[in-house]
C-alpha cells in the first residue's frame, strides 16, 4: 500500500472520530502536510510531518506507517510518532486547564428546580 488519502489516514489513525469530519478539518485548513495546507484527497506517504488540529489538542506527527483500515487503537498508534516538542506543549496546556478554574455563566431566565432548592438551603426554607 503505497498511497492512501489523509482522509482515510487520519480516520484510521484515529485521529477523527468519522472519515467526513476528517475531510471538513482538512477542508477547514486544520490539517498542514510538510508545512503546507492539506485537502482531503491529498495523499500521505511514510515520513511525512504532518500538523493536525482538533477539538481538543494540535499534534506534530511522523507518519510511520500506511493503513485505509481504522483497527483497534494499539495498532492506530504504531501508524505514527508524535514529536517529543508536540508532547511537551500539549502537557502544557493540559496542566494549564488544570490549574484554570472553569467558571459557569450566569443563568437567564427562571431558575430550575435545582437552583431553587439551592435558594430555600440559603434563606433557611429548606434544611
Amino acid at each position: 500500500m503505497e498511497r492512501v488519502r489523509i482522509d482515510k489516514w487520519l480516520w484510521a489513525a484515529r485521529f477523527f472520530k468519522t472519515r467526513s469530519i476528517a475531510a471538513r478539518a482538512c477542508d477547514l485548513g486544520r490539517i498542514q502536510s510538510n508545512g503546507h495546507p492539506a485537502k482531503p484527497a491529498r495523499e500521505v506517504h511514510a515520513g511525512d510531518m504532518l500538523r493536525i488540529r482538533n477539538e481538543s489538542n494540535e499534534f506534530e506527527i511522523e507518519v510511520l506507517a500506511l493503513s485505509e483500515i481504522r483497527g483497534p487503537a494499539t495498532v492506530a498508534q504504531t501508524l505514527y510518532r508524535e514529536t517529543d516538542a508536540s508532547k511537551e506543549q500539549r502537557r502544557k496546556i493540559a496542566e494549564e486547564r488544570k490549574n484554570n478554574p472553569h467558571y459557569e455563566e450566569e443563568r437567564v431566565g427562571r431558575p430550575s428546580k435545582r437552583d431553587r432548592r439551592q435558594i430555600g438551603r440559603v434563606r433557611g426554607f429548606i434544611q
